[in-house]
């Protein structure tokens, strides 16, 4: 494929907007609409509107907020990680990756707000100077996420900006009225002199060396908020690792859940994006899904071991417990059906890519509330015990999240070159100029 198709390609996808897109937008902007008036009516009448009690302090916005911030954590491994390791397969999709980490990231910082109930109080995790003569409580997990949601959200947007700016320099010159005049300021003087390259790469290479310990420090923190407790189930120096490998595992489906009916929808796409990206993000998925498996395996051999009657009877609790449709529902999503991948004609098939993206998110998301609420319902004393029902209020917001974060993606579509141009230019033989021989 020559230079000026690829252009092509990815300036077209950026026009006039189909009717099928303004569908999507429209049902995306009703989804956020539904779970605003939720959070309306939460506000009105208090926590009581969701399924959050005494035992359970924790519940389905927790789980929300673990599950977004794994999903933002695949955009810094497509674009980061693999960039730095130069994998083949990642420059087809890891726009779209970058953006999705971004866009996943402002969802997920909504949640810890929403928990708090009293949300106009926001504030009050900031460090800032008070006439009341209060600081904030580092003790606390809230404030952990704070700052972890902050970092990790400037740097995905600089990395992500930063990749942007060679393809907006390109969308540029191939714009015309307004539209160049913008993407010229966004492209920042950028014309592709030799010079510009060589600081470009250097800056790309120093900001993707950034990113990278970000992907295991931030989830890292995340998992800390559960386990610094005592609480039976959470009380686990496997967290870490556990959370980070979970996230990249349900980061990995989202991109295969996003990017093939992209790939399909939008004319030309087909012809860049190739079914070798998705095999090897299917290896990806097949990879940190074993590692999950063990864990769960090492995880229920730990609370044999320590002998802790607390520990063993949590752990026979998930699978056999009240919640144990969830418990199993999860292993079956997350730990069976990833092993189909190791067969090629599985990896090789968009449609079974498809289902099996969605069934992993559906069990990730599982998982995350299978740990948030099961420890929290059998902890120490039978006196406590508790039992956690959904309520509508918790769904409509969490339907409303999805609706967030599709339609920035949605946005982004037709605002920003949603395929790295220069970097599927690098796969591909550059144009030859006629040199006359002189004597």
């Amino acid at each position: 494929m020559n230079y000026n198709r690829i252009n092509t390609i990815v300036y077209d996808s950026m026009q006039k907007p189909s009717v099928g897109w303004f569908a999507c937008v429209l049902f995306a902007i009703l989804l956020v609409g539904m779970g605003v008036y939720a959070l309306y009516y939460q506000v009105l009448n208090g926590m009581e509107g969701s399924g959050i009690n005494h035992p359970i302090g924790w519940g389905v916005y927790i789980t929300n907020f673990v599950f977004w911030i794994g999903i933002a954590h695949a955009g810094t491994l497509i674009s980061a990680i693999m960039y730095l390791t130069r994998a083949p397969f990642r420059n087809s999709i890891c726009r779209a990756s970058e953006a999705m980490t971004v866009f996943a990231i402002m969802t997920a910082g909504l949640f810890p707000i929403i928990h708090l109930g009293r949300i106009w109080n926001f504030y009050w995790l900031f460090p800032y100077s008070n006439q009341r003569q209060l600081w904030i409580n580092f003790k606390s997990p809230l404030v952990w996420d704070l700052f972890a949601i902050s970092v990790y959200l400037l740097v995905s947007f600089c990395f992500f900006y930063v990749g942007l700016i060679p393809d907006l320099a390109t969308i540029r010159d191939k714009s015309k009225g307004w539209k160049r005049k913008i993407y010229g300021i966004l492209a920042l003087g950028f014309r592709g002199a030799s010079y510009q390259w060589l600081h470009y790469i250097k800056g790309y290479l120093l900001v993707a060396a950034l990113a990278t310990p970000l992907v295991i420090s931030v989830h890292s923190i995340v998992s800390w908020d559960f386990a610094i407790s005592s609480i039976p189930g959470w009380h686990s120096t496997i967290f870490a690792p556990y959370f980070v490998a979970g996230a990249i595992f349900s980061g990995s489906a989202m991109v295969l859940t996003i990017m093939i009916p992209l790939r399909r929808l939008i004319k030309g796409f087909d012809e860049i994006i190739t079914i070798k990206a998705f095999e090897g993000m299917a290896k990806v998925i097949l990879l940190t899904g074993m590692i999950i498996t063990l864990s769960y395996g090492v995880e229920f051999f730990m609370s044999a071991y320590s002998g802790s009657d607390h520990e063993k009877a949590i752990f026979w609790y998930r699978p056999f417990g009240e919640y144990r449709s969830y418990f199993w529902l999860m292993i079956c999503c997350n730990c069976v059906i990833p092993l189909l991948f190791w067969f090629r004609k599985v990896r090789t098939d968009y449609r079974a890519l498809f289902v099996i993206s969605i069934l992993i998110n559906i069990g990730m998301w599982l998982e995350r509330f299978v740990i948030v609420v099961t420890s929290l319902a059998h902890d120490f004393l039978p006196s406590t015990w508790g039992s956690y029902r959904f309520e509508w209020v918790e769904i409509w917001i969490t339907i409303g999240s999805f609706g967030w974060f599709f339609f920035w993606f949605l946005l982004f579509l037709k605002s920003l070159p949603s395929l790295a141009i220069s970097e599927i230019k690098e796969k591909e033989t550059p144009p030859l100029r006629n040199i006359t021989a002189t004597s």
